[in-house]
């Protein structure tokens, strides 16, 4: 028996020396690169015979899922079959797998690989389908299309943080395997499409030229290690090539390596045209997504004088450039485009123009499919809080990912809140009933948003940590049924007797049996109440005499108008309109505007006019008329609700006036008008907004409403939310207006307020609302989805089209084939970032949804608003246009993105059926020369 404690510390120094060379194993190389063969037995890494790059097993990055071989049947010699492919690593059990890939560079862009060989490796010969995620975004559904092919899914990301996860996701059809793992380091300029909020997924990457199938030019010829995929048909192309290096430009935007360039295709024959063609593939709500293209071109040969090469590039029928432009000589370039439009067929041709008296060429053309990474993962220090305390506990639960997201894989006795634009944090954490062992961990004090904590019913020992009473969102700590020992902390026991924390430490032996922290606080005593009674009294005092020294210093006039005397205002019993310190006279009226001289706007309440304070402040005077068919009740209600509410994107009320004979409101001037008069183009002086400034504008209204359905207790719904009450200043930035018709919800719980009749303007109005007389805020959200509509295409709410159509109807008719330009203003020309109009597009409808109960709230289209506009900032960052890295030639004006959505493939510039080169789904290859 003496021996035992010799044999437990040499476990526990064997199990350390495990974890240290797993830890080493897990680091990338001296490249940056990490080299993962998926199922590899053992801790001991190999080097490739071809790449010379070195494989580690995949024991450090992961701890779930179970080793297998492929079946002998499939097994070939590595000459044929990388050694990578002879084993894989599945995950019968779980929702989600993840892999951990650490010690990366937050911000820097990584190439992302994963490899996929099933091999029959259970015997089952049955071809799962199942998802693979980056972190919490979709990256791709696998697809095995059968035992004797590989599957390759390639992507280029940045990276949030200093640590990425790949999760493989079970969608009930099939078990998810694996077979290897890459991510390589890239520059950050390179592949500029590639930012922090989307990524590349590569469709096809194919080398023009070679003459053998098998010469795959990857790493150490490529130093990214982009394998680029021979594409050999001597029946239609002939090939050129050079031993010559091909130099990289400077500030090169995709490095394409000299192995590449050094070999090009120009078409057999007469044909002075290049084809390629391939089908958009769908994607989990994308079902069209946006795609980048990119050609490489370098001349080969030396050009006689008396000779021209010239190219132009076809997209679909239409040219990228007025004018074509000549490869240079022994110089890579590029000609790109960033997100093409959606269309379920894209048909390229690199053609000869007329003055070209040579055939085009082609060295090597990458695809990708654009997706967005735009969800965010949880709090950095959450993550790492929840992974240590995983690690102490071994909690067996489904705690592998990111712990709160995507929503439905969060971890189980999580609760975590889902901000805006911010990451998610965890708020909530119950433990009980899981077996947990050993002392109780300070980790959990490192939660900081923690509103309770349940560890009861487990194994607890030793002391509660102090740190835990810093948990100031801390409400409920549930500690029953442990062994812990010693006192309560002393900061606990403050915030109990305070009232803001629930303590449960009962069945526990052994606490509270040394000290008196546990015994009831004791009474307070008579000098204490006492002090509890006088200093609020003496607090009141004081505040008393600081409000009557204010309430005299707001008595002063404001911008040097003068105040109405209110001995001799007469307010008819409105009293309760409490703005004193806001109110005019009419000769005040009458000095600000003028004499009401100039009209700057006009509605169903009267006029508004221009005017100026003697500071020179411009207001605008909005004055009810006898006529109005705006009511004195709701007139005073849009006073008082100025008077109460303060956002960024909501009017400013300056001052009011109210008699018997005329009331008036004074706000302060928007000089750039209504938002409709920008969208109808109605004043030739009004100047097109940008999608950019679309974009802005929709995302401050959409806060301005969020404001009132969220930051206003009891909440407010508009009721009348339309492109005419969105006002911009001279800055374009918009505020919500017109609040004659505002309703407040009774309290924050209530689901609807019933009304006696139903107001708003036609074309706008919800149509749940109108049947059941049942104000939601989701009404402000279906008025505020036809906003959205007329922002995106220009037109007005309703159309006659020939006969009187919704904008909804219209847009949604349109859409149905798929293609977002049919319905995008032409005013915009093309300067847009097609996905966030597809976004714009889509939450517009979802918000016009005939239920209240489909339509997202404000705060879900501020969210996507936000991540729309993030797109539209890279996308001005990025060349948005068409053209080549050595060329300036350039399409302009709105024809730039003009691109045919609906022209026959017959009459266009193609060649025969034969001719097509099919690109397909590449990543899918047969054996024989495999990728590796």
């Amino acid at each position: 028996m003496a021996t035992t404690p010799w044999l437990l510390l040499l476990c526990l120094a064997a199990a350390a020396a495990s974890s240290e060379l797993l830890q080493a194993r897990a680091q990338p190389d001296n490249k940056g690169f990490i080299s993962i063969d998926c199922g590899f037995p053992g801790t001991t890494s190999y080097v490739d015979s071809t790449t010379e790059l070195s494989y580690a097993p995949d024991a450090a990055f992961i701890d779930t899922g179970s080793n297998h071989n492929i079946s002998v049947e499939y097994m070939k010699p590595q000459s044929l079959l990388s050694k990578r492919y002879h084993d894989l690593r599945a995950f019968p059990g779980g929702t989600r797998n993840c892999y951990t890939l650490r010690s990366l560079v937050a911000g820097l862009k990584y190439l992302l690989r994963a490899t996929f060989f099933y091999g029959d490796y259970d015997g089952l010969n049955r071809m799962p389908i199942f998802d693979l995620h980056i972190g919490v975004n979709f990256w791709n559904t696998v697809n095995i299309s059968g035992s004797g092919y590989v599957v390759q899914v390639e992507a280029f990301v940045v990276v949030p943080s200093d640590f990425l996860q790949i999760c493989l996701i079970n969608t009930g059809t099939g078990t998810p395997f694996i077979s290897g793992l890459d991510l390589r380091p890239l520059k950050k300029t390179i592949y500029p499409q590639a930012t922090a909020t989307q990524g590349l997924v590569l469709l096809a990457r194919l080398n023009f030229g070679p003459t053998d199938e098998s010469t795959f030019v990857r790493y150490p010829d490529d130093p990214y290690d982009r394998i680029w995929i021979p594409r050999v048909n001597t029946r239609t192309w002939t090939e050129i090539s050079t031993t010559n290096r091909v130099q990289n430009i400077n500030d090169d935007l995709f490095e394409a390596p000299t192995a590449v360039m050094q070999t090009a295709i120009r078409p057999r024959g007469a044909s002075r045209h290049i084809e390629l063609f391939w089908d958009a593939e769908p994607r989990p709500n994308d079902p069209s997504p946006a795609y980048v293209v990119i050609m490489h071109l370098a001349e080969l040969q030396v050009i006689p004088s008396t000779a021209v090469r010239q190219i132009n590039v076809i997209l679909n029928g239409r040219p990228w450039y007025t004018n074509g432009f000549p490869p240079d000589y022994l110089s890579s370039g590029a000609a790109y485009t960033n997100n093409l439009y959606r269309q379920s067929r894209y048909n390229l041709s690199i053609i000869a123009t007329t003055n070209s008296t040579l055939p085009p060429i082609l060295n090597a053309v990458e695809i990708f499919s654009v997706i967005p990474i735009a969800n965010l993962s949880t709090a950095s220090q959450d993550v790492s809080t929840t992974e240590a305390i995983r690690g102490k506990y071994q909690v067996k639960k489904n705690w592998i990912g990111d712990p709160c997201v995507p929503k439905n894989f969060t971890w189980e006795g999580l609760a975590c809140r889902y901000a805006i634009s911010s990451p998610p944090t965890i708020i909530g954490l119950n433990l009980s009933y899981s077996a947990l062992s050993g002392n109780l961990s300070s980790s959990f004090a490192s939660l900081e948003g923690l509103q309770y904590l349940d560890l009861s019913h487990n194994y607890l020992t030793g002391s509660i940590p102090d740190d835990l009473s810093q948990l100031f969102s801390l409400t409920l700590l549930d500690l029953t049924d442990n062994q812990l020992s010693g006192s309560i902390p002393p900061g606990l026991v403050r915030r109990t007797q305070d009232g803001s924390l629930t303590l449960r430490y009962g069945n526990n032996p052994n606490l509270c049996s040394n000290d008196n922290y546990c015994q009831p606080p004791k009474k307070k005593t008579r000098s204490m109440v006492a002090v509890y009674v006088v200093v609020p009294i003496v607090t009141i005092l004081l505040l008393s005499v600081l409000l009557i020294c204010m309430r005299k210093t707001k008595g002063r006039t404001r911008g040097n108008i003068k105040r109405r005397d209110k001995n001799k205002t007469n307010m008819k019993g409105h009293n309760s309109l409490q703005l004193d310190n806001h109110q005019f006279t009419y000769s005040d009226l009458e000095a600000i505007t003028n004499g009401f001289q100039r009209v700057i706007g006009r509605g169903g309440f009267g006029k508004v006019y221009h005017g100026s304070l003697e500071d020179g402040t411009q207001v605008a005077v909005k004055l009810l008329s006898e006529s109005s068919d705006q009511s004195e009740k709701e007139f005073l209600a849009e006073a008082q609700t100025l008077a109460k509410i303060h956002h960024k994107n909501i009017v400013s009320l300056i001052g009011y006036y109210k008699d018997k004979e005329c009331m008036a409101l004074v706000y302060e001037y928007m000089s750039e008008g209504a938002l409709d008069e920008h969208l109808s183009g109605k004043d030739n002086n009004v100047r097109t907004l940008t999608w950019r400034q679309r974009l802005r504008i929709a995302l401050e209204s959409a806060q301005g409403l969020e404001y009132l359905h969220k930051g206003c207790n009891p909440p407010l719904v508009h009721r009348d939310v339309k492109t005419s009450n969105i006002l911009l200043n001279s800055n374009l930035e918009a505020k919500i207006a017109d609040f004659g018709l505002l309703k407040a919800f009774n309290s924050n719980i209530d689901t609807h307020v019933s009304t006696a009749r139903v107001v708003g303007t036609l074309g706008y109005l919800d149509p749940e609302y109108h049947a059941t007389f049942h104000l939601t805020n989701k009404s402000d959200v279906f008025s505020f989805g036809v906003v959205l509509l007329e922002i995106v295409t220009g037109k007005r709410h309703i159309l006659n089209d020939p006969e009187p159509m919704s904008i909804v109807q219209w847009v949604r008719q349109r859409l149905t084939h798929g293609n977002i330009e049919d319905v995008v203003d032409a005013r915009i020309c093309g300067e847009h970032n097609v996905n966030s109009v597809w976004k714009v597009a889509d939450t517009a409808l979802k918000c016009t949804a005939q239920k209240h109960g489909q339509r997202p709230t404000m705060n879900d289209v501020v969210v996507v608003l936000q991540e729309c506009l993030e797109l539209e900032v890279v996308h001005d960052k990025v060349n948005a246009g068409f053209y080549t890295t050595g060329s300036s030639s350039n399409m302009n004006g709105c024809s730039r993105y003009d691109i045919d959505t609906s022209i026959d493939e017959s009459q266009s510039n193609t060649a025969s059926a034969s001719e097509l080169e099919h690109l397909g789904s590449l990543p899918t290859m047969s054996t024989g020369p495999a990728i590796r």
